[in-house]
């Protein structure tokens, strides 16, 4: 047996060899946690293999996946397809029939799998549009192929042998997944990994995330078809970590309280609505309590590592961490020994609150295309610095080019853009990737990503303006849910904005501001169009001349996953975005 992971599969192997998990995963059944064993997770995983062998899967074929929540179910299938050589071609359950035509006419997937009737439905639609040969569901759905059908197949240990010599012949080197990125723009691309890109990627981002291997709970909510979750589950497999599946997104706090997990990985987007929603209760207290609350909420604003703040700040935070911040903490099962942001910048300040709350933020970068990591914060030996997304994992060379474009180095940089060699050299250059973004590296090596580099726009006045900066800025408001900037080629920058309406209609309350409460009639009241304008105003006391919003317009629609205003990792869809709201954009350069 290997003594070090080169393949994806071999992380499993090395963990019932050296330290089995009566409880690697748990699953939430009727009320309660059903685990499954390391030995468990392998026998299933090569009784699927041996009934993909039976299926005439061979080396190369691309098997399509696609749930709506985390399963246990998904890792027995990556595991059971990557030991014989096939190739995982993971898809989110929020895109349309229309996209999964797509993804896998182009992928040249041969078999789908669903976690249930609605996506089975949703896949049945086009299925005849495509080259599937057929489609199997991890529930029992009807006319739909079964997992316990396929499990059944398997049964039979006779082609065993197969499978073990197909596991001996995969190299480090072969395509472990095509993954389809959802882009801001444009039809989707197949990132292609290796099993070399993602698990020496997992090495290297392990050496950056100070846990030691211990008897740890892990909480997997984020969708594991993106890159991030994903790695999450190979990493946890690498320290022997128990892995929670959560129920739901609307469970997800309910889930955090039982299972009291030591890790989760995070976005932006969560953290904000978790943020929202811990100061909309503050807001509703009265008294000293709200006092105190507000108290502490501004001494976590101005929190700095490494005790650069004093002594007299870390003797007052002893306090706010005893009487305010230990309920932050309980909401998130009171184990949490730090979280880990990716996919979208995060707005610094949270990262300065929660880490003052004991709630230790380290945001890093990374895409798709780099296996996700390229860099991570750490505390460690001064390795964290708010504002920054950290230095370099091990092994990533990172420069910026004279433009300003970041571009990375390493063995977790992609193979390529599946059938698109065109796109590929264009994107890979000397070895180095470049990603589209902008950023700087100080002189300690720490890495800021400023913009991305398609997003950047020049007004009519010649002046280059960075959209991320300034909504990151003004989502810091409580006002402010969503935002675009707007202004290419236009003589000022404006705003389309999305509210926060479900604050909103709680201040409305307060103040004694008369609303149906709907957010029709929220966007056209002149009381909070007037109070948005002061959030407006305080933020572009902060920009440049040049970069200050002079116009905005609110919208009434969610911008949500399910319209296809956000990509399935919550971030806006600019070009999408323009579309819709084309008439308010007129509106406001018209005038």
């Amino acid at each position: 047996m290997k003594t070090t992971a080169t393949r994806l599969f071999d992380f499993a192997y090395l963990q019932f060899k050296n330290n089995p998990q009566p409880k690697l995963f748990n699953t939430k059944k009727n009320g309660a946690w059903i685990p499954t064993s390391t030995s468990s997770y392998i026998e299933q995983a090569n009784t699927v293999s041996r009934a993909l062998l039976r299926l005439n899967i061979k080396p190369g074929d691309k098997i399509a996946v696609v749930t709506t929540t985390n399963r246990v179910e998904w890792s027995i299938l990556d595991l059971a397809v990557l030991q014989i050589g096939a190739i995982n071609v993971p898809l989110y359950p929020t895109i349309s029939s229309k996209d999964y035509a797509y993804i896998i006419n182009h992928s040249d997937a041969v078999l789908c799998f669903v976690s249930d009737k609605d996506l089975a439905k949703k896949v049945s639609k086009i299925k005849e549009e495509t080259q599937l040969q057929d489609l199997y569901s991890f529930d029992t759905v009807k006319n739909c192929s079964s997992w316990e059908s396929l499990l059944a197949l398997g049964t039979d240990t006779s082609n065993q042998h197969e499978v073990d010599a197909l596991k001996q012949a995969v190299d480090k080197t072969a395509t472990a997944t095509i993954i389809y990125t959802s882009g801001t723009t444009g039809i989707p691309k197949g990132v292609m990994l290796s099993h070399q890109n993602i698990v020496e990627n997992t090495f290297s981002s392990a050496k950056s995330l100070n846990l030691n291997a211990a008897n740890y709970k892990v909480l997997s909510y984020l969708p594991v078809c993106h890159i991030f979750e994903r790695f999450a589950l190979y990493y946890y497999q690498l320290m022997g970590f128990e892995i929670y599946f959560a129920e739901s997104i609307e469970q997800l706090g309910d889930n955090l309280r039982e299972v009291k997990p030591h890790f989760i990985p995070v976005v932006p987007r969560l953290l904000e609505k978790i943020y929202d929603k811990i100061v909309d209760k503050g807001s509703n207290l009265t008294g000293i309590k709200k006092m105190l609350f507000f108290w502490a909420l501004n001494l976590g604003k101005t929190y700095q590592p490494y005790h650069k703040n004093g002594w007299w700040y870390h003797f007052q935070l002893k306090i706010a961490n005893k009487l305010i911040f230990n309920k932050w903490r309980a909401a998130l099962g009171g184990n949490i020994k730090f979280l880990v942001s990716g996919s979208a910048p995060l707005q610094p300040q949270l990262i300065q609150i929660f880490t003052a709350a004991n709630i230790p933020i380290f945001e890093g970068y990374g895409m798709t295309e780099t296996s996700p990591g390229i860099s991570l914060n750490d505390i460690r030996n001064n390795g964290l610095k708010i504002g920054s997304v950290g230095k370099a994992l091990e092994g990533v060379t990172i420069k910026i080019a004279e433009d300003g474009e970041i571009l990375v180095k390493g063995s977790n940089v992609m193979q390529g853009y599946y059938k698109n060699e065109e796109l590929t050299k264009k994107t890979i250059l000397n070895g180095f990737l470049h990603t589209g973004d902008i950023g700087e590296l100080d002189a300690e090596g720490f890495l800021k990503i400023t913009d991305r580099k398609k997003e950047m726009f020049k007004t009519s006045g010649g002046k280059y303006i960075a959209p991320a900066v300034l909504e990151n800025k003004l989502k810091e408001s409580r006002f402010i849910e969503q935002i675009m900037i707007v202004g290419e080629s236009q003589k000022m920058v404006a705003a389309i904005i999305q509210p926060h309406f479900e604050f909103l209609i709680e201040w409305a309350k307060r103040k004694g501001i008369e609303t149906d409460g709907t957010a029709q009639s929220l966007v056209q009241n002149k009381k909070i169009i007037k109070r948005i304008q002061k959030e407006i105003d305080k933020s572009n006391k902060k920009f440049g001349q040049w970069e200050q919003i002079k116009v905005f317009e609110l919208t009434p629609e969610i911008w949500s996953i399910d319209n296809e205003l956000l990509t399935p990792t919550m971030k806006i869809k600019r070009s999408v975005l323009k579309k819709q709201y084309q008439h308010l954009i007129q509106k406001i350069y018209s005038n």
